[in-house]
């Protein structure tokens, strides 16, 4: 089996939607729309995120009370829901942050070609 075709743009790794998420909201409220091009503006539109992975996440943090939300109306006119980070998002960003520079760290050291090779 043929591995699937290389696309310019990268698929968000398993896991990371939420971090990517809380340190969207992190810079202040915003609708889900806004979440997304704010995500992708951040990665030079190299990371497409969908709509479809988008708000089930959204709503699960939300469950998890790591954000709130409230219906308001866009720049638009248009009625969404926007959300914001809780003081307990604000410490699981903090503590996802931390682990993510680890685990790269480590990645990096794992994946960095071997002295004399």
């Amino acid at each position: 089996m043929a591995p699937p075709a290389q696309s310019p743009d990268l698929d968000v790794v398993r896991g990371t939607l939420d971090l990517l998420i809380l340190r969207a909201l992190a810079s202040g409220e915003m609708h889900g729309l806004a979440v997304i091009r704010w995500i992708e503006q951040r990665a030079a539109n190299e990371l497409q995120i969908e709509d479809g992975a988008l708000y089930p996440a959204l709503h699960r943090l939300e469950q998890k009370r790591w954000l709130d939300s409230e219906w308001g109306y866009t720049d638009a006119g248009r009625r969404a829901r926007f959300y914001r980070l809780t003081p307990a998002g604000r410490r699981r960003l903090a503590t996802q942050v931390s682990w993510w520079e680890r685990y790269t760290t480590m990645v990096s050291r794992v994946l960095a070609p071997e002295q004399g090779q």
